[in-house]
């Protein structure tokens, strides 16, 4: 199963990052950091404290990891 995150904050990041937009992660492979696809459709690492979890319906999970899959 997928995890989503919502971004809370995009400083820095403005052209890469959208706030209160929901994304993706692929990895969480460095302490304080999440691997995320962003606005390039290119997946880079942001620091974690600019997401949080988000819990999704079903109905809308299984429509993004249809989206996803093949992506991550």
């Amino acid at each position: 199963m997928l995890k989503f995150l919502i971004c809370i904050n995009n400083k820095n990041y403005e052209a890469s990052l959208e706030k209160w937009k929901v994304y993706p992660v692929v990895k969480e492979e460095i302490e304080g950091y999440v691997r995320i696809i962003d606005e390039s459709g290119e997946d880079y690492l942001y620091p974690e404290d600019y997401f949080l979890p988000i819990e999704l319906p079903s109905v809308v999970l299984e429509k993004l990891e249809k989206e996803y899959s093949g992506k991550i």
